[in-house]
């Protein structure tokens, strides 16, 4: 996959991925692996009978909304504001009189099997503070956006402040900002290798990253010994916590290049399947652009339209040089 890319093809690819890796998983999420098996077969989850979204992809696209509503600097803030206008579509039935942007949308008010350390973390008003042992998956899953907006090293620093919204654990934003950074580095052009050794590096300067570090360190070396299948992550963990989903969607990503045995293998297993699903398909879009995602997945996805406008605004509105 080496064909010329534009950065809309990266950022629509990125969105509608994490959509359809989510959409893939969330069929499964909280099946055991025998389970999935015995109804799906041994080749794992291999087609998309049902596009709905979970929590996932709601709170990427509010996550994309508030970056595209802040002044430099203001980042923090706006995604807070964000996060609660999605905090009020877990509550809410329907749009109130007035909403606009997102919180517009009947969709987005289905209530998708939301994170409790989400719900808890904005219920408490969102910031440091909140949730100090929790590192639950909830902040990885929603931070591609962070490296679709900005250099890598500012795209690590965002989505790790932006992390204790909710997760006040240091694991929960270490896991977060790497996977920022790793997005951050693919839509600069870098290879998956190359933009995942990198986070590993900057990882290791701070010892409260310790564990990410080792994850991914995991991850890269299962990539290169077994190719990505139906439960070979199981290593790996389940994917609950921060640093299990991002170590195996990574090594599903470094694997494989071949999207649909990628995404498969990333929901094949027992645990939080949509959201591994979810942030591998956010980096399989980065990677190789919207036209490597599965046809019959990617223009059925739940809200694609919705999700379609987001990435012409992100892509035309970056602050990347």
């Amino acid at each position: 996959m080496t064909q010329a890319l534009t950065r809309h093809d990266r950022v629509f690819g990125c969105l509608i991925g994490g959509a359809v890796g989510d959409a893939l998983g969330y069929q499964v999420e909280f099946d055991h692996w025998d389970s999935i098996r015995e109804e799906w077969g041994p080749d794992g989850v291999t087609e998309l009978r049902y596009n709905h979204i979970s929590d996932d992809t709601q709170m990427t696209l509010f996550t994309a909304e508030g970056l595209l509503e802040a002044s430099p600097g203001e980042e923090f803030a706006s995604v807070r504001s964000a996060y609660m206008r999605w905090y009020a579509t877990q509550k809410e039935y329907l749009p109130p009189s007035g909403a606009h942007g997102l919180a517009a949308e009947p969709w987005l008010y289905d209530r998708r099997a939301p994170g409790n350390a989400c719900l808890s973390g904005l219920r408490a008003g969102g910031g440091p503070g909140v949730n100090m042992d929790s590192k639950g998956c909830g902040t990885v899953m929603r931070s591609a956006p962070f490296g679709l907006r900005f250099e890598p090293d500012e795209a690590y620093t965002i989505a790790e402040q932006c992390s204790a919204l909710t997760h006040g654990h240091p694991t929960a934003g270490a896991s977060a900002g790497a996977f920022a950074m790793i997005v951050a580095h693919l839509m600069n052009g870098e290879t998956p290798q190359r933009a995942v050794s990198a986070a590993m590096l900057h990882l290791r300067h701070g010892i409260d990253r310790s564990e990410t570090a080792d994850a991914l360190q995991h991850a890269y070396r299962l990539a290169g010994s077994i190719p990505p299948g139906p439960n070979t992550c199981a290593p790996l963990g389940e994917g609950w916590i921060a640093e299990e989903a991002l170590a195996i969607a990574v090594y599903c990503f470094l694997g494989t290049d071949d999207v649909r045995k990628g995404l498969t293998a990333s929901v094949s297993h027992s645990g939080d399947s949509d959201s591994t699903g979810a942030i591998l398909g956010n980096l399989y879009g980065a990677a190789y652009g919207h036209t490597a995602l599965p046809k019959e997945w990617a223009s059925h996805v739940e809200g694609r339209d919705v999700t379609t406008a987001l990435a012409g605004r992100l892509a035309a509105d970056s602050q990347v040089s």
